[in-house]
C-alpha cells in the first residue's frame, strides 16, 4: 500500500512521539496533530491494515520495521529541508512549515542532491 501525504504525516508523528514519550496512543496523536479522534482512529486502522503499525490490546501503537523505515525517511527529509531553508535565511517557523509540505512531494533524486549540497556548507566537526 502506497502512502499518501496524510499517512506519511501520521507515521512521522508516531515516530516523533515515540522518540519523545516512549509510548504512543491514538489520543497522543490527535493532540499532537490537532486532529479529531475519529480521524485519527480511521488513519490508525488504515496504517495497521497496511502493515505500517501494530496496536496492542492496551491501544499502544508501535511502528513495524516498514513503518519505521518510512517514518525515518520522512523525518529526515523534514529536518534536512528545514535546515536548508533556514540556512538560506528563511525563518525557522516558515522553514518548518514549508519543509512539511515539500517533504511529501520531492523526488528521491532532488532530495539526494539537496542533501549533498547542504553537506558542503555544514561546519566540519572539530
Amino acid at each position: 500500500m502506497a502512502l499518501k501525504e496524510s499517512g506519511e504525516m501520521y507515521l512521522e508523528s508516531i515516530y516523533i512521539l515515540h522518540r519523545s514519550r516512549g509510548s504512543v496512543r491514538s489520543i497522543d496523536i490527535a493532540e499532537h496533530m490537532n486532529f479529531s479522534k475519529p480521524s485519527v482512529s480511521r488513519a490508525i486502522r488504515l496504517l495497521k491494515d497496511g502493515g505500517y503499525i501494530l496496536v496492542d490490546p492496551g491501544g499502544y501503537i508501535t511502528l513495524t520495521d516498514v513503518g519505521k523505515e518510512y517514518a525515518c525517511k520522512i523525518y529526515e527529509r523534514h529536518n534536512t529541508l528545514a535546515k536548508l531553508l533556514t540556512a538560506l535565511g528563511v525563518s525557522e517557523q516558515t522553514a518548518a512549515e514549508d519543509a512539511c509540505k515539500i517533504e511529501h512531494v520531492i523526488s528521491e533524486e532532488s532530495f539526494a542532491a539537496l542533501k549533498e549540497h547542504l553537506k558542503k556548507y555544514e561546519a566540519p566537526l572539530s
